[in-house]
């Protein structure tokens, strides 16, 4: 699969001159350990942020908050907090000129690409928010996991991803997991607050949002892939952060000409006394929930642009569905949303989908950990297949 390509990757500065010093069969135990720990840290990232950013957007929306485009502003605008990661682990340096190094982006490559992911990112918080806005933090949550069947799609298309049967399985289940949410009304999707009910045509735009931005969040994960393979060729993890930068600075003034557009900077004010009236310091929770829903967001993405280097897209985004069994949880808990039989049954379909397409993950580590070691195993017979013929003769 991808993990012996990836692990590669990851190689210091030092490792050209020590590779030929020392036999392969020693290195590669070493560089996976340093590979799994970097995934598990990317995959707590994602879970984490992911979980807290939504749980906090939605606070936001319940109490008081009406701007999509500011829903959608606070998914990007915390991007000045990966300036220090960025310094920790420093993207390689742009040689000045393109002649110097033939597989090195130009300058105008760059600034297209970092764009066109930048709009295409705004218009997925978009339509996040606005899902995020009509449905139940539930709802939304098991919806979502429909991005994975994009993502396959996106993959096999744009990544050249291989569809086995244990994968194909896990987009079914999957499928079928958001099909059960989409045709069944949400008991919870009532406004506590007495302004208007949720009615079906609500549920219904709510769906088509969140199902279209899964789409094109699909779409976005495999050209960060493409992007990293075919057009950046960067071999640091400084390079995530990089991106990140560049593509959440265009998607925040994108988000920012929205917000103004729209004239729904308007309406902040008004929000802010809403949550005065609703709670004790209501203006700093106000400020805290937007703010903490922004960081969520940064680590998330650094999560799952992290994991789309070190493996796939396809795999980063079969991780994020592990907070469809969270997040839902956290939705009965904190803001006492009814888990229904429904729910129930395609919470664990998801969670059956994302238990096959990980045995795939563990199937294709193993044959890989196997062919590298035949590998190393045909070597050092043939050398000592030489030293024999030499001795003979």
């Amino acid at each position: 699969m991808h993990q012996i390509s990836m692990l590669q990757k990851y190689k210091g500065p030092d490792d050209a001159s020590s590779l030929s010093d020392q036999p392969s069969s020693l290195l590669i135990p070493d560089k996976r350990w340093k590979w799994w720990i970097l995934v598990v840290l990317n995959i707590v990232f994602l879970l984490l942020g992911q979980a807290v950013a939504v749980i906090l957007g939605k606070f936001y929306f319940d109490h008081g908050g009406h701007t999509k485009w500011m829903g959608a502003l606070v998914q990007t605008a915390g991007f000045p907090v990966l300036f220090i990661p960025l310094l920790v682990f420093p993207a390689p340096k742009r040689v000045s000129s393109s002649c110097n190094n033939p597989s090195q982006p130009s300058l105008f490559t760059l600034i297209l690409l970092y764009f066109s992911l930048g709009c295409l990112l705004a218009i997925d918080n978009y339509w996040y928010s606005l899902g995020l806005w009509y449905l139940s933090v539930t709802t939304y949550s098991l919806i979502c996991a429909s991005q994975l069947i994009f993502n396959v799609i996106f993959s096999i298309t744009i990544n050249s991803e291989k569809l086995t049967f244990l994968i194909l399985k896990s987009v079914i289940l999957i499928t079928v997991s958001a099909s059960l949410v989409a045709i069944h009304p949400d008991s919870s999707e009532h406004d506590e607050h007495g302004k208007h009910s949720r009615r079906r045509k609500d549920h219904v735009i709510g769906f088509l949002c969140t199902v279209g931005a899964s789409a094109a969040y699909a779409l976005l994960l495999s050209l960060t892939q493409f992007s990293f393979d075919k057009v950046l060729k960067k071999e640091t993890f400084g390079v995530v952060f990089e991106m990140q930068i560049y593509t959440s600075l265009v998607s925040t003034f994108v988000c920012i000409v929205g917000l103004f557009a729209s004239s729904e900077w308007k309406t902040l004010g008004s929000e802010m006394e809403t949550f005065k009236l609703t709670f004790k310091n209501g203006e700093l929770l106000y400020v805290l929930s937007l703010v903490g829903s922004a960081l969520g967001w940064q680590i998330c993405t650094v999560g799952v642009v992290g994991l789309i280097y070190l493996v796939s897209s396809l795999f980063s985004n079969v991780v994020s569905m592990l907070c469809v069994p969270f997040v839902p949880v956290v939705g009965v808990l904190f803001y006492k949303e009814k888990m229904d039989g429904i729910k129930i049954v395609a919470m664990l379909l998801t969670i059956w989908g994302f238990a096959s397409y990980l045995y795939q993950q563990y199937l294709d580590d193993s044959k890989a950990e196997k062919e590298e070691t035949d590998s190393d195993s045909g070597i050092e017979d043939s050398r000592l297949d030489g030293i024999s013929d030499h001795k003979l003769v």
